[in-house]
């Protein structure tokens, strides 16, 4: 399908395999799996060891599924209909910071580091995780009755990859994992270059 990814420095393997395929195979996730994956993101480091994330999930055809399922812009939902299952990530503006709640400034940026641990080890199981900010950003807070100072930060949808052989010609050029930019377009040497 495609060259492999190829890093530029020597890396472990579990982050070049980890992408966010659209074609799966309509697998239904066991709950026991995704909470796993969740276990994983549980000891994601924190700002004051807050925990801001929180995962709402629906699986497969169960009572949540159509409602998530619907606040998914059209282009994915045309995807994730073949996963096990859709998650929504959501952080949590405010700490707890002795006895007082006070706002986190770093809700989103912990939160995403617990989506990366969520998402290598559905890799490690065998399951990809599809990150997603294509949904409907208006109606989510409602829907997902969330709670004051808490924030949608992506949508995801689990399932297994289907495996190349089974592909369409129109899905195998969108099924290839993406390369990344060169280290040297993003890091630098003390400050920003003037």
């Amino acid at each position: 399908m495609s060259q492999p990814r190829r890093p530029d420095h020597a890396i472990d393997p579990i982050f070049v395999e980890r992408h966010s395929p659209r074609a799966f195979t309509g697998e239904a996730l066991p709950e026991a799996e995704l909470m796993r994956m969740i276990e994983a993101a549980r000891w994601a480091p924190s700002g004051y060891n807050s925990q801001p994330w929180r995962f709402l999930y629906a699986l497969r055809d169960d009572a949540n599924w159509e409602t998530f399922f619907g606040l998914l812009v059209p282009g994915n939902q045309k995807w994730v209909a073949g996963t096990g299952a859709i998650l929504f990530l959501v952080s949590n503006g405010r700490m707890k910071v002795g006895d007082e709640l006070k706002p986190s400034y770093s809700h989103s940026f912990d939160t995403g580091a617990a989506s990366l641990a969520f998402q290598l080890q559905a890799n490690r199981q065998g399951w990809h995780a599809h990150g997603m900010t294509g949904f409907d950003h208006a109606r989510a807070p409602e829907t997902l009755r969330l709670p004051e100072h808490h924030r949608v930060e992506a949508a995801f949808a689990v399932g297994r990859k289907t495996p190349e052989a089974e592909l369409t010609e129109e899905q195998r050029p969108r099924e290839a994992p993406n390369g990344r930019r060169p280290i040297t377009d993003f890091v630098h040497a003390g400050p920003f270059p003037a």
